[in-house]
């Protein structure tokens, strides 16, 4: 096998999991929809312990922690080395909308599913309407009577 020698090899590598690419951003990448009375986010986390995972929610902001290790022992002599490994980390800024004391996390086959509650302040309700024309007809009506 022949490997040929890059100098800025290693730099460009360094560029591309501190910024990302288009193609592989440095942040997990996630998807986010509204599902009834929940609001769901699944992020991509390929190879993590679900023991690396940390989620923390303050006032409305969730913070989704984890930490990829390197399966590469140091002493071995890398062909390839072109997955990101280290510790990701991405918040989400949530709405007031949502209920963040019930959020729901799972995490399976490389893909961290939250659904997070819409709060019952936020939900459509209905609202009676009282009218004091009733009221006062009845009122006129016992009055002439």
């Amino acid at each position: 096998m022949l490997l040929q020698h890059d100098p800025f090899r290693d730099l460009d590598r360094f560029t591309q999991q501190v910024f990302g690419t288009m193609n592989r951003p440095s942040q997990m990448p996630l998807d986010a929809w509204r599902d009834g009375d929940e609001f769901v986010v699944e992020l991509d986390l390929p190879g993590v312990d679900p023991s690396k995972i940390d989620l923390d929610v303050e006032r409305n902001v969730l913070t989704v922690r984890a930490e990829r290790l390197s399966r590469v022992p140091d002493a071995a002599n890398a062909v390839a080395t072109e997955r990101t490994w280290g510790v990701f980390s991405r918040q989400l800024v949530l709405g007031d909308a949502l209920d963040t004391e019930s959020v729901d996390a799972d995490y399976t086959a490389g893909v961290l599913r939250l659904r997070i509650p819409i709060a019952e302040k936020a939900k459509p309700r209905k609202i009676s309407v009282s009218s004091r024309d009733a009221v006062t007809a009845r009122e006129d009506r016992s009055l002439s009577a």
